[in-house]
């Protein structure tokens, strides 16, 4: 009787570990498909196989480990290789004309088209 219980104590840590295991393999997807490797142009960490990349997804992984959550992981990141690695930037003061320039070249294209076409 006391081997079942020791065998099924093994088995339920044994499935528990996996279960945490692919919870934070997913959350190191999630963020790695949001992050650019710097190594290879136009491919996120999630898709890019570099040494940078994967070493990018251990240090992920410490950080999820280490109890952070998303936020932080970025903003460590971000402090770490700047706002370009992230391929979602936040609206500030030095990405406000990233944001506010194709509204102005949208509008000024508009302005000229309807002063071409009223000219007629």
């Amino acid at each position: 009787m006391k081997i079942k219980i020791l065998v099924l104590t093994i088995f339920y840590l044994i499935g528990s570990f996996n279960l945490s295991y692919a919870a934070n393999s997913e959350k190191v997807d999630q963020i790695s498909k949001n992050l650019r490797c710097l190594i290879c142009q136009g491919q996120s960490v999630y898709d890019s196989q570099s040494d940078f990349a994967l070493s990018m997804k251990i240090l992920i992984q410490n950080k999820i480990d280490e109890g952070k959550n998303d936020e932080q992981i970025y903003d460590f990141l971000k402090s770490k290789y700047g706002d370009w690695i992230v391929y979602d930037p936040e609206i500030n003061k030095n990405t406000v004309l990233l944001w506010v320039l194709p509204l102005i070249l949208f509008v000024f294209g508009g302005i000229l088209i309807f002063r071409k076409v009223s000219i007629k």
